[in-house]
C-alpha cells in the first residue's frame, strides 16, 4: 500500500565520524530525514542538511527533559532552558518538533508531583514554541508515567495549545500495551512516530531490556494492525526508526540499508 510517510532515522544509529558523514550515510540508505539530539554544533547540522538534502525531522531533547519533574527547582529550570534551546534549534533547522521526555516517576518523585511539575515546566516553553511554530512532542518512555492512552491524551489537551503534541514510540509501548490502541486514542495529537520493535518473549525469558534485541518484523508488533490504525487517524508525517538493538558482527553501513528496507516493508504493509 502506498502511504505518504517520510522516512527518518535516529542520529545515533547512523554510522559516520562527522555530522556530514552521518547525513550522507542516511541519504545513501534511503532516508529522508535525521533526528539529531539537541545541543550539537548547529552550523555542522545546517551544512549537512544543505549539502545532502536530508531534512532534520525533529530534534531530540530527551536527556535534559527527564529533569522536568526533578524535586530541585534549579534542575527543573535547567531542563526548561535546554528545552527552549532545542526549540530554537528546531526552528533554525526547519524541523517541526522537539522530542520531550515528560519527566519520570521514581520512589522519591510521586506520580502527582511529576504530573504537576512537568506541566508547570513545559508551560514556560509553550509561548516560545507557539511563536516559532515548533511543536513540543512528548515521547512515551519507560518512566512510570502516563501509562494509559486516555491519560496521555488528557495530559496533552490540558495545555490547550496546538504546540503540544505526542511523539509516539511504537516499540516502547509493547511492554505494557498495544500500539494500535494508543494510536487510535491519541489520534491527531500524534506529531511523529518512532518505529521500534520489541519481543515480549525475549523480555520474559532473558530480561526486560532484551525485549529490544529482535529484528524488525520479527517481534510482537502487529504491523498490519499498527498501520491500519495509522491510516484511520489520517497520519502522514515522519516514521522515524529508533533501533534499540544492533545484531553482533554486522557492518554498520550494510545494517543501515537493511533497516531502511525493513521500514519500507512496514510502511507498505
Amino acid at each position: 500500500m502506498k502511504r505518504n510517510l517520510k522516512k527518518g532515522i535516529w542520529y545515533t544509529s547512523v554510522p559516520g565520524g562527522t555530522v556530514l558523514e552521518k547525513f550522507q550515510a542516511a541519504k545513501a540508505a534511503g532516508f529522508d530525514g535525521v533526528e539529531p539530539p539537541s545541543h550539537l554544533n548547529q552550523e555542522e547540522i545546517l551544512r549537512a542538511r544543505d549539502e545532502t538534502g536530508v531534512a532534520v525531522c525533529s530534534v531530540s531533547c530527551g536527556g535534559p527533559t527527564r529533569d522536568l519533574s526533578h524535586p530541585d527547582a534549579a534542575k527543573r529550570a535547567e531542563a526548561v532552558k535546554s528545552l527552549e534551546q532545542a526549540v530554537r534549534e528546531a526552528k533554525r533547522y526547519g524541523a517541526a518538533s522537539v522530542l520531550v521526555v515528560p519527566g519520570a516517576v521514581t520512589g522519591q518523585i510521586s506520580y502527582a508531583e511529576t504530573y504537576q511539575r512537568v506541566q508547570e515546566s513545559v508551560r514556560k516553553v509553550v509561548p516560545l514554541a507557539e511563536e516559532l511554530g515548533v511543536r513540543l512532542a512528548f515521547e512515551n518512555v519507560w518512566n512510570y508515567f502516563l501509562l494509559s492512552p486516555m491519560e496521555a491524551a488528557r495530559f496533552v489537551d490540558e495545555f490547550r495549545s496546538p504546540a503540544v503534541r505526542w511523539q509516539f514510540d511504537v516499540g516502547n509501548i509493547l511492554n505494557f500495551g498495544w500500539p494500535e490502541h494508543w494510536i487510535r486514542i491519541l489520534g491527531p495529537r500524534i506529531q511523529t512516530l518512532h518505529v521500534k520493535e520489541f519481543s515480549r518473549k525475549k523480555r520474559d525469558g532473558e530480561g526486560l531490556w532484551k525485549g529490544f534485541a529482535v529484528e524488525y518484523l520479527e517481534g510482537d508488533n502487529d504491523w498490519p494492525a499498527v498501520m491500519k490504525a495509522v491510516d484511520e487517524i489520517g497520519y502522514t508525517g515522519w516514521a522515524t526508526l529508533e533501533p534499540a538493538w544492533v545484531p553482533p558482527d554486522v557492518d554498520p553501513v550494510a545494517r543501515l540499508r537493511q533497516i531502511s528496507e525493513k521500514l519500507d516493508r512496514i510502511i507498505a504493509i
